[in-house]
């Protein structure tokens, strides 16, 4: 565990665990230090941009923080995140190649896909995008060889040891399989992310 600096701006704090930046992004947001802009959860990091912040100051409270989020085990900080239930229809384009993939029918990949249990590991890509972590192991498979130009909004998809709602249209090598109604992301809502960090995610066909 660890804290560096990070351009001009900013301070990366290295976690060693995905539940540590989790607790640690709530320690954050719940008291935010003072110059703090920004706060950027990672696999096993946290961003932190304070742009007129005295970086040594804040680089010692962070240091007290990850202290507090380390010591907190499995006990949750700040607020708790609820778990997100998401609608399926089970009808994508890639279902049958996962399936054919991992040697497994059709609906067993489906009934794994919804049996797994998933938590938000953090936002990147595209706005709104979150990692789903948790996919059941056997059905980890590779991205397309070739990406598709345009994936729709709602597509739900899995690659690697991964699993994503597409929260717009965008570019996209996951394979699909199925698509929601639920909007993952709203610019008019508060916050636009219907899923952040820590938030437990079960899909339902």
């Amino acid at each position: 565990m660890t804290i560096r600096r990070a351009g001009e701006h900013a301070l990366l704090v290295e976690t060693g665990s995905t539940a540590v930046a989790h607790r640690l992004d709530a320690l954050l947001r719940a008291d935010r230090p003072e110059h703090v802009e920004d706060i950027v959860p990672g696999q096993e990091t946290v961003l932190v941009v304070a742009p007129d912040a005295d970086q040594e100051r804040l680089e010692s409270r962070l240091a007290g923080l990850l202290a507090s989020a380390e010591a907190a085990g499995s006990q949750e900080a700040g607020t708790p995140v609820g778990t997100v239930e998401i609608p399926v229809v089970y009808d994508g384009a890639d279902l049958e190649s996962v399936a054919a993939l991992t040697g497994l029918g059709v609906d067993e990949v489906i009934a794994l896909h919804a049996g797994s249990e998933f938590v938000v590991g953090w936002l990147g890509f595209a706005p709104g995008f979150a990692y789903l972590l948790g996919l059941d192991p056997r059905l980890h498979v590779p991205r397309l060889d070739a990406p598709r130009t345009s994936v729709p909004p709602g597509s739900v998809a899995i690659a690697g040891p991964y699993s994503a709602v597409y929260p717009s249209a965008s570019p996209g090598g996951w394979r699909l399989l199925g698509r929601t109604d639920l909007r993952v992301w709203d610019v008019a809502a508060d916050p636009p992310a219907k899923l952040p960090p820590g938030t437990r995610v079960r899909f339902v066909p």
